[in-house]
């Protein structure tokens, strides 16, 4: 069971806590982590692109010139993928990238990637994170006190004021702690958390 220290926000040692071996300390499985950050980057794209095939273009219907006798290569129909403003060969359409990764698969992958911050020092825990009102320069100090750099924060869910004060700072990320994917904890040079929030997720997966 890894013991680590939790700090206050002026980045002085409060108290140690052990963590979970069943998240914080299992066998790193790269392959399933791979794969999660696979399913992750593909669940973000859209999809959206689409482009027309030759029978989709408008006009086109009457064949271009007689099939012998001009000298030309015999054409059929001006939208032929090889004239200008023709249709698109094997065109893109809508499709759906999303790929199926299991819960057991989704679970392991997480706590690998938490894992690793552990065995790196990379997770640095905060005895309390609370903000009275959006300061980005309260909280810049306060990253800044905690030696946190390129950080992954982990809120809870009625930091409204922690979120606002970190969104203008240049690599550093937000999220709710029911929100937290394996691609941006890899991400991150530092992955910090509240103490409340380490609590809160042993509750649900321990």
């Amino acid at each position: 069971m890894a013991t680590v220290s939790v700090v206050n926000t002026e980045g002085k040692e409060v108290e140690k806590i052990d963590l979970n071996d069943a998240i914080f300390g299992v066998e790193i499985n790269e392959g399933i982590v791979h794969k999660a950050v696979v399913a992750h980057l593909a669940a973000k794209r859209q999809g959206t692109q689409s482009a027309l095939t030759r029978s989709e273009v408008r006009g086109g219907g009457r064949k271009p010139w007689r099939q012998k006798g001009t000298g030309h290569a015999r054409q059929g129909s001006i939208r032929a993928p090889q004239w200008t403003g023709g249709g698109v060969v094997f065109a893109p359409k809508p499709r759906d990238y999303s790929q199926k990764i299991n819960k057991k698969e989704a679970r392991l992958a997480l706590f690998s990637a938490l894992t690793a911050k552990v065995n790196d020092d990379k997770l640095i825990i905060l005895d309390s994170l609370t903000m009275d009102e959006p300061k980005t320069k309260e909280f810049a100090k306060i990253l800044e006190n905690i030696k946190a750099s390129k950080a992954l924060v982990i809120t809870d869910e009625d930091s409204k004021n922690v979120v606002l004060s970190a969104r203008n700072i240049p690599d550093v990320k937000t999220e709710a702690r029911n929100e937290i994917n394996v691609y941006d904890i890899l991400k991150a040079d530092s992955l910090v958390m509240t103490k409340d929030a380490v609590k809160a997720l042993e509750e649900v997966y321990a």
